[in-house]
């Protein structure tokens, strides 16, 4: 794992080179040495009626520990053993201490696992301290898991939230460097996970061409269609040592995007499922959810498909967690579809498509239960983690076409300067250049919010009709967003901060355009968008306060390397109140 030179702060340091050789910083060489020391005392505690010993089955920890779903008195507690023999079940011992050597257990018990469970452990740890700093481990006889970190949420009056926010961790596409970064922090609340933490695509998948040089070729070879091969990819990802670190820095709340399932997923179906080839895209569905369960750190009711809940830290943050994917999206809308002979495009026929009420993002229920949340929520900050950009992301259609189909269409650049042109010298127009000015301006991505106008007024009403400090956070894309969030009228209601991706590639991969050119030019095109930054890997850190929410990006210049820089130069954030709603220069 990289270690880094002593981190300055994020917010206004300068960029910093991180390598396997480079010294440690304090608190991560703190947590390491905490970690080796709970590891050491846990064979002198003498946990009566813990059971176990030398007999107990010799297992491995192979995937490390991982917390979760961090409430005010309680958080998930996760491992996964891997046995050396085949036994029926293995009873694994779990403990928690408010010290970093385990001198003071405050909870503790054993969990039964087994291969039915795919040997994965999850541990409900009932009875702690708000707001406190928690290290747990796990054991069966003497061997002994990692040592984790995590806090539970805290409760009262609070001043500061901190949050790291996470997007499209493609394991082909290169290292983890985004997350050993972020595993670094001492200072964070909670990790956010907004889906896409692992891909479905086969071994000659989608960004997968230099993996195996970088020895990432995904397991299984094939597409993920059954539940053991689920279970193979996630174990892979867990195996990652960059995403055990973060696991284990930090508790994690998550929830899915597409790629947990197939590509562009919906209530009953996804792009990258074909029946009755691959099987009942509802076997599929159901065999996704379940590894997704065993395997994350969720707190998992009596219905896997239902993941929508909230997080309340204290007085100052309610963070609602959404699920814009399964719960009850509509088929989306395809633009091929309207699409005439000549390229000519049916403008009324997609218009009267697009506003159709009966299509939603969220489905009535989760939209009803987010509207009752908000309304019950006294948090300065309502805060929306979710999956797909709320921004509206309109842009020119030759534009849009070119970024669908190359040569099709016309670059950012190319579109920036005939209208430069239509306003200089507009008698020199060419009949091509006007009939490229002529066409309508188009959602760029009718897989997120754009595609669902209607249900997306619906919760910018509710927020605003309750007079809401709201931001949304939102992933991917694996591009860096920042919009102003208005209502049909135009109404200002809050923001939206959008994180890039840990390592799937961004625009620049498909886009011709010179990466600063392509966020100035889309800046202008698009009225609601303040910032964006279309090349680069990195995370999303989220600080609250009474007075104001400021976005950090923190991104690595590189995902091919285990060597890189990082820069966490951008910032920017909206003011609490009324007057704010808005995004401000940090």
């Amino acid at each position: 794992m990289n270690r880094p030179n002593p981190r300055m702060n994020p917010s206004t340091g300068p960029s910093t080179a991180h390598s396997a050789t480079s010294p440690d910083a304090t608190g991560r060489r703190s947590f390491l040495q905490g970690l080796a020391v709970g590891g050491m005392a846990l064979g002198t505690l003498g946990l009566a009626g813990c059971g176990g010993g030398d007999d107990a089955e010799p297992v491995q920890y192979r995937h490390g520990v991982a917390s979760g779903d961090p409430l005010a008195d309680r958080v998930i507690l996760w491992t996964r053993i891997s046995p050396e023999r085949d036994p029926a079940a293995v009873d694994v011992r779990w403990e928690v201490a408010d010290a970093a050597d385990f001198s003071r257990v405050v909870a503790r018990g054993i969990e039964r696992t087994d291969a039915s469970r795919d040997w994965t452990v999850k541990v409900d740890a009932t009875g702690l301290a708000a707001g406190s700093r928690f290290w747990y481990r796990f054991s069966v006889g003497d061997r002994r898991s990692p040592v984790g970190r995590t806090r539970t949420l805290p409760s009262g009056s609070v001043a500061q939230v901190r949050l790291a926010v996470f997007s499209c961790a493609n394991y082909p596409a290169g290292y983890f460097n985004v997350y050993a970064e972020a595993a670094r922090r001492d200072d964070l609340d909670a990790c956010v996970h907004l889906g896409d933490y692992l891909y479905e695509y086969d071994r000659a998948g989608y960004a997968s061409a230099t993996a195996s040089a970088l020895g990432r070729e995904v397991l299984p070879a094939g597409e993920l269609l059954t539940l053991a091969d689920y279970r193979t990819r996630h174990a892979q990802y867990r195996g990652d040592a960059d995403l055990q670190a973060l696991h284990a820095a930090a508790p994690m709340i998550a929830v899915w995007d597409d790629h947990e399932i197939a590509n562009d997923a919906w209530t009953d179906g996804a792009e990258n499922h074909t029946a009755p080839a691959e099987g009942l895209y509802a076997d599929r569905k159901a065999a996704a959810l379940q590894a997704w369960h065993e395997w994350l750190p969720v707190r998992t009711g009596s219905d896997r498909g239902t993941i929508y809940r909230s997080f309340d830290f204290g007085n100052l943050v309610s963070l609602h967690m959404l699920d814009t994917r399964l719960a009850g999206r509509a088929l989306q809308i395809d633009v091929a579809d309207y699409l005439g002979a000549g390229g000519a495009f049916d403008a009324a026929g997609f218009t009267t498509s697009l506003s159709d009420p009966a299509r939603s993002l969220l489905g009535s229920t989760q939209t009803a239960w987010l509207q009752q949340q908000l309304t019950a929520s006294t948090a300065t900050w309502q805060v929306l983690g979710q999956q797909v950009l709320m921004g509206r992301m309109n842009i020119p259609a030759p534009i849009l076409f070119e970024a669908l189909t190359p040569g099709t269409g016309v670059s950012v650049s190319a579109y920036g300067a005939i209208a430069a042109k239509a306003a200089t010298a507009p008698l020199t127009l060419t009949p091509t250049e006007q009939a490229i000015l002529a066409q309508p301006s188009l959602p760029y991505n009718l897989d997120a919010w754009d595609g669902y106008p209607v249900n997306r007024e619906q919760v910018l009403g509710a927020a605003r009709t309750l007079g809401k400090n709201l931001v949304v956070l939102a992933g991917d894309t694996h591009n860096a967003w920042a919009s102003d969030l208005d209502d049909g009228a135009g109404n200002p209601v809050g923001v939206e901060f959008a994180t890039s991706s840990v390592s799937s590639p961004g625009f620049e991969t498909i886009l011709t355009d010179d990466p600063a050119a392509l966020a100035a030019g889309l800046t202008q095109l698009i009225g609601p968008l303040q910032y964006c930054d279309t090349a680069r890997r990195g995370y999303l850190l989220v600080t609250a306060t009474a007075a104001e929410c400021v976005a950090n990006w923190v991104y690595v210049d590189t995902v091919a390397s285990r060597t890189y820089t990082v820069d966490a130069s951008t910032s920017r954030k909206v003011l609490a109140g009324a007057v704010g709603r808005r995004v401000v220069a940090a």
